[in-house]
């Protein structure tokens, strides 16, 4: 038995592999590029060590790709074999029941088994952002901020964990509108470990949701060196620097940051086509023509139209769908998605049935031109829209959409509530994309044209 950076007792012997495993650990919180290669290496050095499989499988359905599953399922398989010739402890077999649960489609459940083991560890910083991260998949962000405030208490100043504990809260209270309490949270984590990019985002989230798109560049200029390390997410906080451009009217800088950094990488991780296809729809909302871009990501999301891991990735590979025409896809994945629908027996397709048959419906029309259905359909789906998962700013591009068709209906009164409602979710604070929408209807209202863009 090996005590980890964290303070927690593995079965693991090696100390080369303990150093590897202490690696993972870190990387993980970090969301460092370099993480896989650090399982790699306690897998290699430790092949019975169950909770290192577990993790594998975990990381891998974490990713939300088919693909990925059958990945996760072999983890789980070897995981499990591994405790037959090794004996595992309770916590490292907590893990792998939670495994087991998200793999059957109970992320929920497989939730519980991450707080179990916080209840008896709660410094154990893997499973605090595990199950943060689950959470998030499910878009519990009250449970994600619950979760960290039971455990940190426990957290002493110099626990190699807490700063990251710190960046996860910040998060958290961030998507729950303790906006000031969340900035102060993010800037505390960067302060304890400047690697930390959830933190560094979380507070990037905390000017969005405040209309503070100035506030939020100068908050990431000069601080690349917190994402330039990471996998994947790195995109993601260079998509949060253009959201802040593109309120400021900076559409130049958009564009240069979508082609030379947001996608760059024409990868095919949901998380990437949401930050292009997200991003993509707010320039097109904007009235900017966005060339040929939309091709790539209507590619690789024609791929996935059989995936159905998750509603969120599904609602964004329909936004690439739509955004290119690709009706022949679109209905496939709408096709797909009401079966899924039908049988609503797990997590994920639970959340297929509501919100995303009605938000997927609404993400047609709109391509088609039929904006009041448009509008009906993405209203119908509009309170539950958190169960898609996500962040309030990456939901964003829903709730636009939703205004925009609702706008080009002549729905101007209960596009007006949609705008007030948006309004009191962000404390008041107001983006310049409602703002503009405030005074289109303004003018359609002075005009006397109850319709201030054509209808269908």
């Amino acid at each position: 038995m090996k005590q980890d950076v964290f303070g927690q007792m593995n079965t693991l012997t090696q100390p080369a592999a303990v150093e590897a495993w202490n690696g993972v650990l870190l990387g993980f919180m970090a969301h460092a590029a370099v993480t896989p290669q650090h399982l790699g290496k306690v897998l290699e050095l430790e092949p019975d060590f169950a909770l290192g499989q577990a993790v594998k499988g975990l990381f891998m359905a974490l990713l939300g790709r088919r693909e990925m599953m059958a990945v996760a399922v072999e983890a789980l398989a070897a995981a499990n074999a591994a405790m037959e010739r090794q004996p595992a402890t309770e916590r490292e077999r907590l893990y792998v029941d939670a495994l087991a649960l998200y793999l059957a489609g109970q992320q929920a459940q497989a939730v519980q088994k991450f707080e179990a083991i916080l209840r008896d560890h709660p410094q154990d910083t893997l499973a605090m952002k595990l199950s943060h991260a689950t959470r998030f998949v499910l878009g519990d962000a009250n449970g994600m901020r619950r979760s960290i405030e039971r455990v940190m208490p426990v957290y002493e100043p110099d626990h190699p964990g807490r700063g990251y504990l710190l960046g996860c809260h910040s998060f958290a209270l961030e998507e729950t509108g303790a906006y000031e309490k969340a900035e102060i949270a993010g800037r505390q984590a960067l302060w304890m470990v400047s690697d930390d990019a959830w933190g560094l985002h979380a507070v990037a989230h905390v000017h969005e949701m405040t209309g503070n798109a100035q506030l939020g560049l100068d908050w990431l200029a000069g601080r690349e060196a917190a994402w330039a390390h990471c996998n994947n997410f790195r995109y993601h906080v260079w998509w949060h620097k253009a959201l802040m451009h593109l309120d400021l009217g900076q559409v130049d800088q958009v564009i240069e940051l979508y082609d030379n950094h947001i996608r760059k990488d024409k990868t095919d991780d949901y998380r990437d086509i949401s930050n292009g296809t997200s991003l993509l729809m707010r320039l097109e909302l904007e009235g900017v023509n966005v060339g040929n871009r939309w091709e790539e990501l209507a590619d690789l999301s024609a791929a996935r139209t059989e995936d159905g891991c998750l509603i969120f990735a599904d609602l964004h590979y329909l936004l690439a769908l739509t955004g290119d025409n690709r009706a022949d896809a679109t209905a496939k994945m709408l096709n797909r998605m009401n079966k899924d629908a039908a049988r609503a027996d797990d997590d994920a397709t639970r959340r297929m049935a509501d919100p995303g048959i009605a938000a997927a419906m609404g993400l047609e029309a709109f391509g088609d031109g039929h904006y009041g259905t448009a509008f009906d359909h993405l209203l119908a789906a509009r309170d539950s829209m958190q169960l898609a998962g996500g962040s309030h700013a990456q939901r964003d591009v829903f709730e636009r959409i939703t205004i925009d068709s609702g706008l080009r209906a002549g729905r101007l009164d209960a596009v007006e509530r949609i705008l007030d409602d948006r309004r009191a979710k962000r404390a008041g604070g107001e983006d310049n994309y409602a703002i503009a929408r405030r005074a289109l209807i303004d003018a359609a209202r002075d005009s006397g044209d109850v319709q201030s863009v054509p209808a269908e």
